[in-house]
């Protein structure tokens, strides 16, 4: 059956960020699925055919290792599973090569680690670099770079589904496709004969947040709580996020018809800029602000400016121009922005009406601490409701 909201949503959509998990794409022996490459790759490419612009984040590389290593169990020593994915990341980018290649298509291979999404220049070098592969009609194939990234030295994007994001956020693209081992976002547990699919969700709150049911062991490091942290983010931003089974043959030719398949998440109003896209989500943070509630509702319903008045506390060494995070009393985050006053200044004025900053300080750089063309909300969970149902189940 065609879903009419859902069909009106992806019509339009022009650039598609498809990422593939790793049950997906190996076998229960932990070898490359060389078909279900093969599959992947022909979607793609039909997607290519009707006007579409591809971009694939791909998991595999640690499985398709094992199976060329002819291991039977995933390495628990960093050295061995680095060495591993080293080894299983040039099987993978040969078996796209040869799915596209088929077709007469070309893939591009990048490995990226959580700093050069936080570095403003790194981040637009690789932008561009995606922007020209798109231009020649190549097809993007991302992984994180697992050989040198580590959980230690927190270079370590935490899973693909978040990097899948974070590629659609810095490309701008109209729609996340999260490709997984299950069919969408059940009410229950899966395994219950009684559970049913969510068909389209319109907000991502703490109701969805507890249909989360996922279990832990083989070779996946993501699961449904991570995608939905992933559709949440790029939803915030205004892409529409769709999870669904790798597995089902044509499920991409099933997405961009409207098909009620999967869980589709709509993106909210317009694109954000550019610019907000980067400092929302990508950026380093050098510490964090707590506001009250005024601040809070004030940044989140009218889109204001944060003032000294409005700080409760200061943490992290910070100056002018650095990225903060701003949390309520409880602890939440849901903003960021660049600062106009360092760590130490900001300490003095906290608290302050405007006018009493040039008393203290001695000079008034600015009357805000962050100005609202600098500033982005990244959860509004509790603020807004919607006028009709959150969740719509499967028909």
């Amino acid at each position: 059956m065609i879903d009419p909201q859902r069909q009106e949503a992806v019509q339009s959509a022009q650039l598609v960020v498809v990422k593939i998990g790793s049950r997906v794409l190996t076998t229960e022996e932990g070898l490359l699925d060389i078909e279900r490459v093969g599959n992947i790759g022909q979607q793609c490419h039909e997607l290519l055919a009707g006007g579409k612009k591809v971009v694939v984040v791909s998991s595999g590389a640690v499985g398709a290792g094992m199976g060329r290593l002819g291991l039977s169990t995933r390495p628990c020593v960093l050295p061995e599973l680095q060495a591993v994915a080293a080894v299983g990341q040039s099987c993978l980018t040969e078996a796209y090569e040869r799915s596209l290649g088929s077709f007469g298509r070309h893939v591009a291979q990048l490995l990226l680690v959580a700093d050069d999404m936080h570095d403003r220049g790194r981040y637009l070098n690789i932008r561009n670099t995606l922007r020209s592969l798109l231009k020649y009609g190549a097809i993007p194939i991302i992984n994180e770079n697992d050989s040198v990234s580590t959980a230690e030295l927190q270079t370590t994007f935490g899973d693909n589904d978040q990097l899948a994001a974070l590629v659609a956020t810095l490309l701008g693209a109209d729609a996340l496709v999260l490709l997984s081992d299950v069919e969408g976002l059940f009410d229950q547990d899966p395994k219950n004969p009684e559970a049913r699919r969510i068909s389209t969700v319109r907000e991502i709150d703490s109701t969805v947040e507890s249909m989360v049911h996922d279990c832990s062991g083989g070779i996946s490091k993501g699961g449904m709580a991570s995608k939905l942290k992933a559709a949440k983010t790029v939803n915030e931003v205004g892409i529409h996020c769709f999870i669904g089974s790798g597995r089902q043959e044509s499920i991409l030719q099933e997405f961009v018809q409207g098909h009620d398949v999967g869980t589709f998440f709509l993106g909210k109003n317009d694109l954000m800029p550019a610019k907000k896209r980067w400092l929302g989500w990508s950026a380093s943070v050098s510490g964090k602000l707590v506001v009250d509630a005024g601040a809070r509702q004030a940044v989140l319903e009218r889109g204001s400016s944060l003032l000294p008045a409005g700080v409760l506390a200061v943490s992290g060494n910070f100056v002018v121009g650095d990225v903060v995070t701003l949390e309520a009393t409880d602890g939440s985050c849901f903003a960021r922005g660049l600062v106009n006053y360092g760590s130490d200044d900001l300490e003095r004025i906290r608290g302050l009406k405007t006018d009493r900053v040039l008393e203290i300080l001695g000079v008034c750089a600015c009357d805000e601490v962050i100005h609202r063309d600098d500033l982005v909300v990244i959860c509004r969970e509790g603020v807004t409701s919607q006028s009709q149902s959150p969740l719509t189940p499967e028909s």
